[in-house]
């Protein structure tokens, strides 16, 4: 077996997202224990503009970017079992490289298809969905008559998260930017709709959580929406900070938490769960496919060519996307 040529997007340096390169690289036949897969769908996500930025780095530049994709097996290295050629598959995590159309694996990232979940579905669900299943099962365990707030309620992960917790029988109110990005979060069954430039959320959830705040909330925002969310959570609740994507975290003092507000401050990582514990990954896959086949309703905002990626970057950074934003190689 020869070396057979990619179309990958990275970067030679930090930046915005003109930074972003189209390069061609010859890719070698899989390794042992690995897996070649010729990509079919690219799942787009807040953390690869962070690689990008530079506000997480990199192993090495020039480097690829992209933690997600689907595609169909192409090609075994030595040692792998479990796998044929032309099986449908799925995979989420670390090292970087997803932007491309062809890309060796390690096969224990790789999770097989459902009939019912298509490559597009699997490559705008599988990392969101893992999130989702994280926050909602291992960060917090969601119960019946909880109340939730999603920030970000109309984007990728909020409308995965939104029904999510409402299939565990939560409560959900959620920040939008705009009334038709309020109108596809109801659609989604989120309770109620903050439109955070007219309203306070703060006092919006505290109201909706019975007038001493929600048990928890999920902020992807950072800046200095994370200090804001801590007063809108009850005593003894949480808050999971998971992003920043209004810029960086302002510094919380341990006294911000407690013992006046008494309340908990995760900082989870998804890409942390599928690096360290390959089984709470499996395990995650497989809830994200059963929930879909289940009806939990999985939308694509965007699809672009995979040489669109800075578009789709931009088109993020600005806030303009709704749903999940994939690249088709």
């Amino acid at each position: 077996m020869g070396q057979k040529n990619a179309c990958q997007i990275g970067i030679e340096a930090y930046g915005d997202a003109s930074a972003l390169r189209m390069f061609e690289q010859e890719v070698p036949p899989p390794a042992p224990g690995e897996v070649q897969i010729r990509q079919s769908a690219v799942g787009v996500n807040f953390v690869d503009i962070y690689f990008r930025s530079g506000l997480h780095r990199l192993p090495q530049l020039p480097g690829v970017l992209g933690v997600e994709a689907a595609g169909v097996v192409a090609a075994l290295g030595a040692g792998v079992s479990g796998w044929q050629v032309g099986e449908r598959v799925a995979y989420a995590g670390l090292p970087s490289g997803s932007y491309t159309n062809l890309r060796n694996v390690p096969a224990q990232s790789l999770v097989r298809l459902p009939s019912a979940v298509s490559e597009e579905t699997a490559a705008a669900a599988l990392l969101r969905g893992a999130t989702s299943y994280m926050l909602l099962h291992r960060v917090r365990e969601t119960k019946p008559g909880d109340t939730v707030l999603v920030h970000a309620a109309a984007g990728g992960l909020g409308l995965i998260l939104v029904q999510w917790a409402k299939a565990l029988g939560a409560r959900v109110i959620g920040t939008v930017g705009t009334p038709a990005k309020a109108a596809l979060a109801r659609a989604h069954g989120l309770d109620q709709a903050v439109l955070y430039r007219d309203e306070d959320f703060v006092e919006a959830a505290r109201e909706f959580g019975g007038g001493a705040g929600v048990d928890f909330a999920v902020d992807g925002i950072g800046g200095a929406t994370l200090r804001r969310t801590l007063g809108a959570v009850k005593p003894f609740g949480m808050v999971a900070s998971i992003g920043a994507a209004e810029g960086a975290i302002e510094p919380i003092a341990l006294d911000e938490i407690g013992p006046a507000r008494s309340i908990a401050l995760a900082r989870p990582s998804v890409l942390g769960m599928i690096k360290r514990d390959i089984g709470a990954y499996q395990l995650a896959a497989q809830q994200v496919f059963e929930r879909i086949e289940a009806g939990l309703h999985v939308e694509v905002g965007e699809r672009l060519p995979l040489n669109e990626a800075a578009q789709a970057h931009r088109q993020m950074e600005s806030g303009q996307t709704t749903g999940s934003v994939i690249l088709i190689p």
